[in-house]
């Protein structure tokens, strides 16, 4: 497991990245208007049916029959980061599960 750590931090993590700069951009409006309730209710329709769900564990078939009312509850948490531009910390994790093709599953360098 360790090897495999080790190899994932390698491979994601930016060397140097102290270096980067983030320049100031001030505009009159934002460059993209948050995102509408038609919007919001536009990508829900679009997710992939019968897959497997994320780690919320909770189905697109699930999150598409939802009433209006959870629908408007969405929407008002995405706007909500949109305003703070910030993810809340929990979205920030993820999980990386190495799927392997052929050959010896012990083998991280292809």
């Amino acid at each position: 497991m360790a090897r495999w750590r080790k190899h994932f931090s390698q491979l994601f993590n930016v060397h140097g990245a102290d270096d980067v700069r983030q320049r100031v951009i001030y505009t009159a409006k934002p460059l993209v208007p948050e995102p509408s309730a038609f919007d919001i209710g536009m990508a829900i329709e679009k997710l992939k049916r019968y897959r497997s769900s994320g780690s919320h564990q909770i189905p697109a078939e699930l999150i598409a029959s939802w009433c209006r009312t959870v629908r408007s509850e969405i929407h008002k948490l995405i706007n909500s980061i949109w305003n703070k531009e910030e993810l809340p910390e929990v979205w920030k994790d993820s999980i990386i599960v190495p799927i392997y093709k052929k050959g010896d599953e012990r083998d991280y360098s292809t």
